[in-house]
């Protein structure tokens, strides 16, 4: 299991990806917009949001950080954008861990199975610090 950092950021995540390999001497992962994501034809993607980083990644001195930008129109306060995701191949223990840090928290996302995880939750917990829980089937980038 891994315990990663994860940013967000308010239309200008590319920038931020590119600012911070080049400090870092490293290259982002595969950087995946909101357009190249699945569509669901009952909500139509925004034209703004297209182009908006959805996640990508870099490596830096042997740890990762996660990285994508708000949706248009969500909520978005600067040092409230870091999060914590913890990714695991074991999905009990993404279940329990997930079951125990919603408890006197907020959940924002029901652990559920995405396009990029068979089992992806996100809360914050009672303590105010943000979430994230993930399978790693393989499927993330």
């Amino acid at each position: 299991m891994a315990v990663e950092v994860y940013l967000v950021f308010n239309g200008n995540c590319r920038e931020a990806i590119e600012f911070y390999a080049k400090a870092f001497n490293t290259e982002a992962s595969q950087i995946m917009t909101f357009g190249e994501s699945p569509q669901n034809p009952d909500f139509p993607l925004p034209d703004e949001a297209k182009d908006r980083v959805m996640h990508a990644r870099l490596t830096v001195s042997g740890s990762t950080i996660m990285f994508s930008d708000t949706f248009p129109g969500s909520p978005f306060e600067t040092g409230n954008n870091i999060t914590l995701a913890v990714v695991s191949k074991d999905i009990d223990e993404i279940k329990n861990a997930y079951e125990k840090l919603k408890e006197g928290g907020k959940v924002e996302m029901e652990l559920q199975e995405t396009f990029w995880s068979k089992c992806y939750g996100k809360l914050t917990d009672k303590f105010g610090i943000g979430w994230q829980l993930s399978h790693d089937d393989g499927r993330q980038q």
